[in-house]
């Protein structure tokens, strides 16, 4: 028994190696974002700043692994056998939990699911000991720290309310004072910013960072002999004043003698500060169970008495984590900062929600958020009609920014939003948890940073008619996301731990085999999506000059008939085998290609604003390409759909003269414009007059096979689905090809036309 305890622990351990990287994924939006958002510095330097930030946090790290330990229930009230159970299946339930969120792109707290996780095994093995000893309900109480529960609840909520509403009034203050015009205004006014900005951030840097550590608890004389804690905790006038003066002094250096932008500077500090606190505190959302884990092995072991007999009483003692696995769990999250591309796909949610351009919205409005954001237009509407109207006119030129920065908003690989919102992020977000720790409230790092961002969003005006529902939707949906975690923390865990507690460890072994295919199923299919993303994408035109756009649309047209020739291959194939699956592949295949000809249409905008001939050419070229393009995959997914029906009501096979015509015509219309695909890809357009001379055979051919199954029905077919599907199939086919005709014959046209043809 003692041998399956201690595999029990190294399992928990390897486990352990797997929270921290899924962890890591999801909470690497709270520190990378608004540099990430405001691109003020290069990628490898913010994750060179969250690297550093990380590898110190871990390093200093509390030690004290309390929440897992004594937090959440009463450890005296239960044995070894059942703590060991209880930890595994939080341990479980939380790699499962974060990789869903992960694979979603969704950011959750993580300090949230360990506790809910806890307090669910917690709960239902107390269950269990209470019926197996007749007693009442009554006395879950004495298991459970129910207040514990109730606090980060409050919290939950507390998070949003305040983040949302503090946020939002210091980013409009701060951009009524500096509006877009911030890095031209007079040297004192980025001086007393940055002070204030990077005060804030150090002070966070000292309650988060330090406070825990064991250097905390030194004393100096210039301190007045008071521990480094206390002095933090007690002197904070002192040590906000001594910050604010030392940051003034040396912004103004950096900013007279070095010529220094100061708002990267506070943005490079700031993600520094945040990565830091998170691996500093939050270590012990990833690391505390396994730990407490061993530590209570160690115990029981060394006390020689049986697993079902040894109360932990013992864990209620603070007891330190030691260095060496603190400098391990950092090197681990370090590694995953770099590698893990689930991490961007979260850091993508928030940075689409708060962008302060159009963009692809990845949330559909729901009648709640249509609500909320004409409720807040009747109550904006109302207040401006209290205001004077010179302020109204005053407030309206803070905002409405300069040239460059319109520029800016139309540019979609332009900055999410602007170094100042960035700064405000950082500092608020800073400010916020220091004061929550220093008055012990249980505010959360991933729903302040968040809620921080949404509210300097909303402030900035991010948030205007065209996308407000689109993000208000978005913020509910991660909001439910977050009271989601909690509930299915909560009973995840507390069903796993009876399973063990009933199927010992060969429950342990088959829940462990479940997780890590849904893990591995989760990351192949993440990385076949990104692989898939890649391969053969239609990419906008980003070129300026109608020679660049023809070279570019060139290269699209090549990849949309290569992309539509692999569709229609799908579907003969598909209907030849009569097999479903391959239909199903079909099927994605049109969805992904229609997603990306609405990018193209949805990039019209920014296209034509960044042209620089006031030609019309190109606007025209590119509007016409694209509505032939959209029409061709719309045909394409109606016979795709259409096929798919058919085969899954279970059908008729169609015959095999029929499929033999169907292979025929795209052999036929396939090799055709093969010839024009290579005529692209060697820009050059000689031959193109031979390809447009072939549309009347293609017509003739298809429409030949649609004379023949006429026949056929008059005389001898009896299966009206069979002919209904084929007639639907020809001649969309014949819709098809004339589109691609016409699609060589655009290119052609207005190749002449630029080159005086």
């Amino acid at each position: 028994m003692e041998n399956l305890y201690l595999l029990l622990v190294i399992v928990l351990a390897v486990l352990a190696i797997g929270d921290l990287i899924v962890g890591v994924s999801n909470d690497a939006v709270n520190f990378l974002n608004s540099a990430v958002g405001s691109k003020a510095i290069s990628l490898r330097t913010i994750m060179i700043l969250a690297g550093l930030g990380v590898a110190f946090g871990a390093f200093f790290s509390s030690g004290l692994m309390e929440v897992a330990r004594k937090g959440i229930f009463n450890p005296g009230e239960f044995y070894f056998d059942e703590i060991i159970l209880i930890f595994t299946a939080v341990m479980l339930t939380d790699i499962l939990l974060l990789d869903f969120f992960n694979t979603l792109g969704m950011p959750t707290s993580t300090t949230v699911s360990i506790v809910f996780e806890l307090l669910g095994a917690a709960v239902f093995m107390s269950l269990i000991k209470i019926t197996s000893s007749s007693g009442e309900i009554s006395d879950l109480i004495n298991y459970i720290n129910t207040s514990k529960a109730i606090q980060i609840i409050s919290g939950i909520i507390l998070s949003i309310i305040v983040a949302l509403t503090i946020g939002a009034i210091v980013q409009w203050i701060c951009r009524i004072f500096l509006t877009y015009e911030f890095e031209k205004k007079p040297l004192w006014v980025s001086v007393l910013f940055s002070g204030i900005a990077l005060s804030a951030i150090t002070y966070f840097i000292l309650m988060k960072g330090i406070k825990g550590t064991p250097w905390a608890g030194l004393k100096f004389d210039i301190i007045g002999g008071m521990k480094i804690k206390d002095f933090i905790e007690l002197e904070v006038l002192k040590v906000s004043i001594l910050n604010f003066i030392f940051w003034c002094g040396l912004s103004y250096s950096l900013i007279k003698f070095f010529k220094t932008n100061i708002y990267k500077v506070i943005i490079g500090i700031g993600t520094f500060a945040l990565a830091l606190a998170f691996a500093g505190n939050d270590l012990v959302n990833f690391i505390g169970v396994p730990i407490a884990a061993y530590q209570s092995y160690e115990a029981w072991i060394s006390s020689g008495v049986n697993a079902s007999q040894f109360s932990m009483e013992a864990m209620s003692a603070k007891v330190p984590t030691p260095a060496a696995f603190l400098i391990l769990s950092g090197l681990v999250m370090v590694l995953t900062l770099w590698f893990s591309s689930k991490a961007r796909k979260v850091m993508k949610t928030e940075l689409d929600l708060a962008n302060q351009g159009y963009i692809k919205e990845r949330f559909q409005p729901s009648l709640f958020s249509k609500f909320i954001v004409k409720f807040f237009q009747k109550i904006s509407a109302i207040l401006e009609d209290l205001l004077p109207e010179k302020l109204k006119k005053k407030i309206e030129l803070q905002f409405s920014g300069s040239a460059d920065q319109k520029k800016f908003v139309n540019n979609p690989e332009a900055p999410s939003f602007d170094m100042l919102r960035a700064c405000v992020n950082l500092a608020v977000a800073s400010i916020l948890i220091s004061v929550a720790t220093s008055y012990k409230l249980p505010l959360s790092t991933t729903y302040v940073t968040f809620m921080v961002a949404m509210g300097t969003s909303l402030a900035d005006r991010a948030w205007g008619r065209d996308s407000a529902v689109y993000r208000v939707s978005g913020v509910i949906s991660v909001i439910a996301g977050w009271f989601l975690t909690a509930i299915t923390a909560f009973i995840v865990s507390g069903i796993i731990v009876s399973l063990i507690h009933i199927g010992g460890f060969q429950a342990i072994a088959i829940i462990l085999f479940i997780i890590l295919l849904i893990v591995g199923k989760n990351f192949i299919a993440h990385r076949n999506e990104e692989m898939e993303v890649d391969r053969d994408k239609i990419l906008k035109a980003e070129s300026k000059s109608m020679k660049g756009v023809m070279e570019e649309s060139s290269g699209n047209i090549i990849k949309f008939f290569k992309r539509v020739d692999l569709i229609f291959g799908n579907l003969i194939e598909g209907l030849s085998k009569h097999e479903i699956t391959i239909l199903k592949k079909g099927k994605k295949n049109i969805k992904r290609l229609k997603n990306e000809v609405e990018d193209l249409r949805e990039n019209i905008f920014y296209f034509v604003k960044n042209l620089d001939e006031p030609s019309l050419s190109a606007s025209n070229f590119y509007i016409v390409l694209l509505s032939y393009i959209q029409d061709l995959a719309s045909d394409l997914d109606y016979i795709i759909t259409k096929s798919h029906k058919h085969i899954n009501n279970d059908h008729q096979k169609l015959k095999l003269s029929q499929i033999r015509d169907l292979r025929e015509i795209h052999e036929f219309t396939k090799s055709i414009f093969k010839n024009s695909m290579e005529t692209f890809d060697n820009n050059s357009v000689i031959e193109i007059e031979k390809i447009l001379a072939t549309r009347g055979k293609i017509k003739d051919m298809i429409q030949k096979k649609i004379n023949a199954q006429i026949e056929l029905t008059r005389k001898v077919e009896t299966s009206p689905r069979n002919t209904t599907l084929y007639f639907n199939i020809l001649l969309k086919t014949k819709d098809i090809s004339k589109i691609k005709v016409n699609i060589v014959e655009e290119f052609y046209n207005t190749y002449k036309q630029i080159n005086g043809v």
